[in-house]
C-alpha cells in the first residue's frame, strides 16, 4: 500500500494510507474528531490537501478504502465504472481535475459524459481541496434531468418537496398542511409524508389519502411515504398506489445493514414499483436520503471520514436511477457537523458530489436545536445552494417540523429563492398552479392574491 507525504516548511507530514490522506484532508467537522481520523491541526490538513492534490485520479480504482470482498458498496463501485467515460480525465492527478472542473472545457455535456467514469472517492476526493465558489461553479454546470410526472432539475428551476408531516398521522392535519403548501407554489418534486407509524395499513391509508388528492386536482406531481422500503413492498403487494419507494442509504455495506436493506431489497423494490407504471412521463420511481454522519453513528464507517462515505452513498443511489436524492444535512447532530459553517460546507460538498456523479441532488436544509447554528444559516445554504442548482429542497409550514422536531425551510422559503434568483417551479407545475389560479400568469412566479376558495373546501372532503 502506498504512503502519501508532503513537506510545510521543514515538516514533513506522512499518511499512511489513502484512507487516512482523505481523512486528514477533509475540512473540520466534530464528526472526523469524534471517529478520530481528522487532521490534529490546520497545518496538517493543509499539508494533507496539497498531498492529495498531487495523488493521480487512477489511484482510487487501485486502492480501495473499504475491501472489495467485504463491502458490496465497494463491489458496486469497482465492477460498475466505466472507463471509457473516465478516459478523457484518467491521467489527471486530483488537483489537475480540479483546475479541469473549473475551466469552460468541463460543459454541461462533458460533465453529463464523465459522470458515470468517476467513481465516488474521486469526487470526494476533488470537494476536498475546493472552495466554497467552487463547489457552487462546478453543481451550477451539471444538469441532472429526471422525470415521473413533472420534469426536474431543467435550468432556472427549483422544486420543492411538499412534508406535510404530523405527530399522529392525523389526515385533517396534513390536508391542511398539502393545501398550505400547494397555495404558495410547493409540492412538485413530490408531495412527502414521514409516517408516525411503519405499520403497513396505517402507511396505505396515508398512500390513497394523497392519491386521492393528486387525482381529485390533476396535480402533476408525486406522493411518497417514507416508510421503510421493506413496508412499502408490502404495501405494493397489497395494491396500494405506491409512486416512489423511499429509502435511507449509506456508503458502506455495514451502515445499510443497520437501516435493514441491501442492494437486493432496493433492487426488489424498484422492479415493484416500475411494475406499476403510474408515472406519466418517466420511470425514475426511487427516492433516497442520505447525510454525513450516518456510516460513523452505526460504527460502519470503517475508519473513513464522514464525507467520503457520504459521498460513497451516492453510488448507492445511482445504480437504481432515483427521481430524488437529497442530503438531510444537519439533521443527525452536532455530533457530526457541528455548527452553521460545517453545515454549510458540508450542504455544499454533498451537493456537489451527488451532481458531478449524476444524480438529482436536492437538499435537506436543517440543524437541530442542539446545534450551534440558526435560521441564518440555513438562509445563507438556502442561497448558496439555490445558485448552485440545487434540484429541489424541503417545504414545511414555518420551517418547524412537529413531527420530526428539527428546523428545516419553509414554503416562504421557496418564494424567496424563486423571486431573488428568478427561479421556476418544475413546467408542468408551474402550468398547473397558474391554471388553478395560484400563480398570476406570466413569467415570474408571483402569487395570485385571489385564489379560489372551493380549493381548500374540497380538500377537506377528500381528506
Amino acid at each position: 500500500m502506498a504512503t502519501y507525504s508532503h513537506c510545510v516548511g521543514d515538516l514533513a507530514y506522512r499518511f499512511a494510507s489513502l484512507k487516512e490522506l482523505m481523512a486528514k484532508a477533509t475540512p473540520a467537522r466534530s464528526g472526523d474528531f469524534l471517529a478520530e481520523v481528522a487532521a490534529a491541526s490546520a497545518e496538517e490538513r493543509v499539508a494533507a490537501q496539497m498531498a492529495l492534490a498531487e495523488t493521480p485520479l487512477k489511484t482510487f480504482l487501485s486502492e480501495a478504502l473499504v475491501p472489495y470482498e467485504t463491502d458490496e458498496v465497494t463491489r458496486l463501485i469497482i465492477d460498475t465504472h466505466d472507463a471509457a467515460a473516465f478516459a478523457p480525465v484518467s491521467h489527471l492527478t486530483v488537483g489537475d481535475f480540479r483546475n479541469w472542473l473549473l475551466s469552460p472545457q468541463a460543459d454541461e455535456a462533458a460533465l453529463s459524459a464523465l459522470a458515470p467514469g468517476l467513481t465516488p472517492e474521486m469526487a470526494a476526493a476533488v470537494s476536498k481541496i475546493m472552495r466554497v465558489q467552487d463547489l457552487i461553479l462546478v453543481a451550477q454546470k451539471c444538469r441532472v434531468i429526471t422525470r415521473f410526472r413533472d420534469t426536474l432539475g431543467l435550468s432556472g428551476r427549483l422544486a420543492t418537496r411538499l412534508q406535510p408531516n404530523h405527530p399522529t398521522d392525523d389526515p385533517t392535519g396534513i390536508a391542511a398542511t398539502i393545501l398550505d403548501g400547494l397555495l404558495y407554489g410547493n409540492g412538485d418534486a413530490v408531495i412527502g409524508i414521514n409516517p408516525a407509524s411503519d405499520n403497513t395499513g396505517a402507511v396505505n391509508a396515508l398512500l390513497e389519502m394523497l392519491d386521492a388528492i393528486i387525482r381529485q386536482y390533476q396535480i402533476p406531481t408525486q406522493s411518497c411515504i417514507l416508510a421503510h422500503v421493506t413496508t412499502t413492498i408490502e404495501a405494493m403487494e397489497r395494491g396500494a398506489p405506491v409512486d416512489l419507494v423511499f429509502q435511507s442509504i449509506a456508503g458502506t455495506e455495514a451502515a445499510n445493514a443497520s437501516f435493514g436493506v441491501n442492494l437486493g431489497i432496493l433492487q426488489e423494490a424498484q422492479q415493484a414499483a416500475l411494475s406499476l407504471k403510474r408515472g406519466t412521463l418517466g420511470d425514475n420511481v426511487m427516492y433516497f436520503e442520505t447525510g454525513q454522519g450516518s456510516a460513523l453513528s452505526a460504527a460502519a464507517h470503517h475508519g473513513l471520514d464522514q464525507q467520503t462515505c457520504e459521498a460513497r452513498a451516492y453510488a448507492v443511489a445511482r445504480q437504481f436511477k432515483p427521481l430524488l436524492v437529497n442530503t438531510v444535512v444537519g439533521f443527525i447532530g452536532p455530533e457530526y457537523l457541528y455548527d452553521g459553517k460545517q453545515i454549510v460546507r458540508a450542504g455544499l460538498e454533498d451537493h456537489f458530489c451527488g451532481k458531478l456523479l449524476g444524480l438529482p441532488m436536492g437538499c435537506d436544509i436543517c440543524y437541530t436545536n442542539h446545534a450551534e447554528a440558526d435560521q441564518d444559516d440555513m438562509d445563507v445554504l438556502l442561497t448558496l445552494l439555490s445558485v448552485a442548482g440545487c434540484t429541489y429542497i424541503m417545504g414545511i409550514p414555518g420551517s418547524d417540523d412537529i413531527m420530526l422536531n428539527y428546523q428545516t425551510t419553509s414554503f416562504h422559503d421557496a418564494l424567496y429563492v424563486r423571486e431573488v434568483l428568478g427561479l421556476k417551479p418544475a413546467p408542468e407545475f408551474e402550468a398547473w398552479l397558474q391554471r388553478t389560479g395560484v400563480f398570476e400568469p406570466g413569467d415570474r412566479p408571483r402569487l395570485n392574491d385571489a385564489l379560489p376558495q372551493a380549493f381548500g373546501r374540497v380538500l377537506a372532503k377528500v381528506a
